[in-house]
């Protein structure tokens, strides 16, 4: 069984599909690492066969562990099939730590039309119901300085601007801190999940 999360539809926009990376989804993550944005944001770029193997490996481990969770976001088309258009993952998830850190990508066709918000969102609301009893109270989100488009992301989904964090390795700049609060989403709906 694996978690299924959505985001509703808008007006402008389906709704999202959300779930766990599998290996059949080898040959989308490598088109979508073949966007050079992408790599440049990226600490490690999947560019090969074998870098997806381990990518898709390292994902179902991190599943495996209960400590990182990375979904692949979908947009669901009735003509061509559901499409990649993102990736979430919440990380370094450890019971009795307050804090855990969300980050993402988004797939060059789907830049600019809200995706990456609406996902993180469903990720960060399924994060605090599903993790509360073990103390998860709060959610990170960081980025380098010169990313105003994750700054934007981070801003619209509740993730309140921090700190500056100066540069280190594999980072060549500094950073923005973006937090949000379990409070926050306590009187805002859930995103619907479903076990498949």
């Amino acid at each position: 069984m694996s978690i299924i999360l959505r985001a509703p539809a808008t007006a402008a926009a389906p709704e999202l599909i959300l779930r766990p990376w599998r290996d059949d989804d080898r040959d989308v993550l490598l088109a979508a690492y073949r966007d050079p944005v992408l790599r440049r944001w990226s600490r490690s770029p999947v560019t090969t066969v074998a870098e997806a193997g381990r990518w898709l490996a390292r994902v179902r481990q991190g599943w495996a562990d209960d400590t990182r969770f990375s979904f692949a976001v979908l947009e669901p088309d009735a003509e061509v099939g559901d499409r990649l258009v993102a990736n979430v993952v919440l990380k370094e998830v450890t019971p009795g730590r307050p804090d855990a850190e969300v980050g993402y990508w988004t797939a060059a066709p789907a830049r600019g039309r809200g995706v990456a918000g609406r996902a993180l969102d469903a990720v960060s609301r399924w994060a605090f119901r599903r993790f509360a009893d073990t103390g998860l109270t709060r959610l990170e989100l960081l980025h380098q300085v010169d990313n105003p488009a994750s700054c934007r992301v981070a801003e619209k989904t509740g993730f309140r601007f921090q700190e500056v964090l100066p540069a280190r390795p594999p980072f060549p700049r500094d950073g923005h801190r973006h937090v949000r609060s379990a409070r926050v989403d306590h009187a805002v709906v859930v995103p619907d999940e479903r076990r498949e």
